[in-house]
């Protein structure tokens, strides 16, 4: 049975709703980020699994902790910030227009649920391990985190028989898979403003961007002045849909400016890329002998798979892993793959862009003392946009005028402030020498590439003198 309303007594009592006026049946944590926050009864029965205590051994930044000493943060305490987060999103709704909308107690523990299980099926180092580890062993295959965190609630259901709703799982799933590739139908005619908190498909601003994004700021030692706050008291549904003052779309603006500078000084700093290329080739020299791979087959072995695979390479005996071994040697003595040089791909080729390979590079070389191979050779393809690829992100949020008025809209180009940009994505390609002694061919063949497909030189780096004097 469902509640109509705050004060309906129908529940079944496995619930376990807490009101949060009344927190003493919720145990709570202090997070460094929200301050206090309260974890009502069902939501501890997922938390108090081996499958969900897993995420505190993956670091929410992956290898980033090897540049930023501080980003040692990880998916548990994030997951619990965006649980708590999503609470707050769905109450304060409910405060200002709860009769109106029907928000009762079963949709704050829906959203607060998926909030929690949102990234319970992430896989190590991030996003490396589902987008540059498997596609290099499972061509065509179109896993993702998101739907094996789907497959993982069920597991859990049924591993610790947690006693809950199965219509409220079933929107549970829905909602974590929201913005996905794989998105499910939802199968609540109304109330579809709810499956726009955790994950939002439909415009990209959603309360697990406003967790990562702080948390991201604060342990890198970053400045951040997005303030998801000013968001969440003002937003209101209008048709469905949740909706902003028109007069806050420079706080939405600097919510993707934002995440665009994380990207770009932090995920995708050149030597946190660096060591990835090298993690990606130890899993792929022990994936035959420790065969990382097939974890993604089942829920009950995948939950065993965490950040820990690259001490179980490092300390193996094994001799079966003995290239993967001294790769993260390497990485421990800071004998990284050489950064040789990247550019930004003009803005007029952005659309027919093809990703560069390092064949690409090797077939550029011009005579010299070095013959190069495609196994000498890194290319990272790196994608920086404000979460709507070349297109502005303001084109697909709606707005309000004040809080008398029921019409949305949305803010067309030319009113916005010309101090914005006028381009929306970056694609920046960068190129790496595994061996020192090739930095100086890659980057003249590098150059070559650039110029026969560009006419330009859009280096941005120049390759030291020193190198380029060892090379000739």
């Amino acid at each position: 049975m469902r509640a109509c309303c705050d004060g309906d007594v129908s529940l079944p009592p496995y619930y376990d709703f807490a009101s949060p006026r009344d927190l003493r049946r919720c145990k709570h944590v202090h997070d460094n980020v929200h301050g206090n926050i309260f974890l009502d009864p069902l939501s501890l029965k997922f938390i108090d699994t081996e499958q969900f205590q897993r995420l505190r051994e993956l670091k929410q930044l992956g290898l980033a902790h090897m540049v930023y000493p501080g980003a040692v943060h990880s998916r548990f305490e994030h997951s619990l910030g965006v649980y708590w987060l999503a609470g707050e999103a769905v109450e304060m709704l409910k405060s200002y227009q709860g009769m109106e909308l029907g928000i009762d107690r079963f949709d704050v523990q829906t959203v607060k649920l998926a909030g929690l299980l949102h990234d319970v099926g992430h896989g190590p180092f991030s996003h490396l391990y589902e987008r540059e580890f498997l596609p290099r062993v499972l061509s065509g295959s179109h896993w993702s985190h998101e739907q094996m965190s789907v497959n993982l609630v069920d597991y859990m259901i049924d591993e610790h028989h947690i006693d809950v709703d199965s219509e409220m799982i079933k929107r549970v799933k829905e909602m974590i898979l929201a913005s996905s590739e794989s998105a499910l139908p939802k199968s609540a005619s109304e109330k579809k403003f709810l499956y726009d908190i955790v994950a939002n498909g439909r415009n990209g601003i959603d309360v697990d961007k406003f967790d990562y994004i702080v948390r991201d700021c604060r342990a890198c030692g970053l400045g951040c002045n997005f303030e998801f706050q000013r968001l969440l008291e003002t937003m209101r549904v209008l048709n469905d849909e949740i909706c902003y003052r028109a007069k806050d779309y420079l706080t939405i603006h600097k919510l993707f400016a934002t995440r665009a500078d994380l990207y770009r000084t932090v995920y995708t700093h050149a030597k946190v890329k660096a060591i990835e290329l090298m993690v990606v080739d130890a899993l792929l020299e022990a994936n035959s002998y420790l065969d990382i791979s097939s974890h993604i087959l089942s829920p009950s072995e995948y939950w065993k798979l965490d950040d820990t695979i690259i001490k179980t390479i490092e300390t193996a005996p094994s001799q079966e892993l003995r290239e993967a071994r001294e790769l993260i040697l390497r990485i421990r003595r800071r004998n990284l793959y050489q950064f040789c040089n990247e550019y930004a791909v003009p803005k007029d080729k952005l659309e027919n862009f093809k990703k560069v390979t390092p064949q690409d590079i090797v077939c550029s070389q011009k005579n010299g003392g070095i013959t190069l191979k495609e196994e000498d050779v890194a290319v990272c393809n790196i994608k920086i946009d404000l979460t709507r690829g070349r297109h502005n992100p303001l084109e697909s949020i709606h707005f309000f005028q004040d809080y008398d008025s029921e019409e949305k809209f949305t803010i067309p180009e030319e009113r916005i402030s010309h101090l914005l940009p006028t381009s929306y994505q970056d694609m920046i390609v960068r190129v790496y020498s595994k061996k020192p002694e090739m930095v100086g061919a890659i980057s003249e063949a590098f150059e070559n590439f650039q110029l026969k497909t560009y006419g330009i030189k859009a280096q941005v780096h120049s390759t030291p003198e020193k190198k380029k004097r060892r090379y000739n």
